[in-house]
């Protein structure tokens, strides 16, 4: 196959889709993403399919649900068998590359044999990333926002520089990764960020110094109560680590531009889940909210151009690895296992079938599944004997949780979900999500109302 271009996929960790300008941050946050969705596709409503860092991930590399691949929390190895993106690629032609926080090697007890947190990653585990890596299971485990290290190919551990900034030791090896490339075939990179997730043994987030004066002066999205969460002391920090993604964004793009590569390497920009620092429950994600579901998605190269905004169609990140398959020119009829859609079909404005609503499963908080449509929110979860269920990959039988009107209440304040006014809204809805339950999962549970 000729021209087939090279594909970067810089992949964030919990951030919010309103942190950056093309999404409406009127601070300057984002100035090299908003110069790329002007010159590429900005996807208006794109959500995670799983808030939380490992389950998303597992579907990010498979096409899959995470219940399909049986990584439905942290701390599940994706199984070794399982065909995922890099061996695609790596069969059709392409070099693939990692870089970051993987989160899909270690399972069973802490410290035991196969707990890869700490640890390099075996080869066996690296999910079909054979011609370069440079990662730790869990970065936030072997690193803080100044020190830490990954472990490349060999297993050896490679240190940041002393006062080098996380992101910004990342992307210095991920510009040494582009200046090692003979381009004699097309590559794809996987880099993988920590920032913006917090620091999770210090309990904060952590951007780069100089990041609470500078973004001092923060406007608090609406959702953010005051008093309730972590978001007044974290809220510049996590300006500041997505300053940082930015910038590091921009010298990527600078370099293919050095390396004569730029008109043909396509970029895709996203989060795995945003944060609602708390707010919500005690917990930053494992909800249905917006503030933890809706992700930034741009997506720049080949077909993504014009600065198109896509803002007539929900988009899920489950929809990238059958796009990355079309931007390769992989006939995706040899890979229907996967479940989504390429994004090609959603910038096409003829496109009048794309689906109407948008799925996710929640773990850890709960055994949850919610649907997300242009108007409402709707979450159901598990209960097995009186006990709310928090790790079950499903269930036979779920409850209403949680109805939201996002017309009415876009900073979803007010849970409809016992207003009798809504029980035809609520009838339809749970017809759809478990229809989407059993598309994913082959079985259509039982819906009850809210007990509580």
């Amino acid at each position: 196959m000729k021209n087939r271009p090279n594909i970067i996929f810089f992949f964030v960790d919990q951030q919010r889709w309103d942190t950056c300008g093309c999404y409406g941050q009127t601070l300057e946050v984002t100035p090299n993403l908003d110069r790329m969705a002007s010159e590429g596709v900005l996807f208006k409503d794109a959500f995670t399919c799983q808030p939380v860092c490992g389950p998303a991930r597992a579907c990010l590399q498979t096409g899959r649900y995470a219940t399909e691949v049986g990584c439905h929390t942290n701390h599940k190895m994706l199984p070794l068998d399982e065909d995922t993106i890099a061996k695609i690629l790596n069969r059709n032609g392409y070099e693939t590359g990692y870089i970051g926080k993987w989160h899909l090697a270690s399972c069973g007890e802490n410290g035991g044999p196969d707990d890869f947190r700490t640890k390099p990653v075996p080869e066996e585990r690296r999910g079909g990333y054979k011609d370069y890596w440079l990662a730790s299971d869990v970065l936030e485990f072997t690193s803080h926002g100044y020190d830490g290290h990954m472990f490349d190919s060999d297993g050896t551990a490679k240190y940041f520089p002393e006062g080098r900034f996380r992101a910004d030791a990342q992307t210095d090896w991920v510009l040494d990764y582009l200046d090692s490339r003979s381009l004699d075939k097309p590559f794809f990179l996987f880099t993988s960020y920590i920032e913006p997730h917090h620091q999770n043994d210090n309990n904060c987030y952590e951007g780069p110094h100089g990041s609470k004066e500078k973004y001092a002066d923060y406007v608090a999205p609406k959702d953010l109560i005051p008093g309730k969460g972590d978001w007044e002391a974290n809220y510049p920090d996590y300006l500041g680590c997505i300053n940082s993604l930015d910038m590091n964004l921009g010298r990527i793009r600078e370099k293919l531009e050095e390396m004569g590569v730029a008109d043909n390497t396509v970029i895709i920009y996203t989060s795995d889940h945003g944060s609602h620092f708390r707010v919500r429950e005690g917990e930053y994600k494992r909800n249905c909210h917006d503030a933890c579901i809706k992700v930034p998605l741009v997506i720049y190269g080949a077909d993504f151009a014009g600065g198109k905004v896509v803002d007539d169609k929900l988009v899920n990140i489950i929809d990238l690895p059958r796009t990355i398959m079309d931007i390769a020119h992989i006939p995706l009829k040899e890979y229907d296992f996967m479940r989504g859609r390429t994004l090609k079909d959603a910038i096409d404005d003829d496109c009048n079938d794309w689906v109407k609503d948008s799925f996710l499963q929640i773990s850890e908080s709960k055994c949850g599944r919610a649907i997300r449509t242009a108007r409402w929110t709707y979450c159901v979860k598990a209960k097995l004997s009186g006990t709310w269920i928090r790790d079950a990959a499903a269930a036979d039988t779920y409850y209403e949780e949680f109805l939201y009107d996002n017309d009415a209440d876009p900073d979803q304040q007010n849970n409809l979900v016992k207003d009798e006014d809504y029980a035809d809204i609520k009838e339809g809805l749970a017809d759809v999500i478990k229809q989407r339950i059993f598309e994913v999962e082959g079985c259509k549970p039982e819906i009850l109302p809210c007990c509580w």
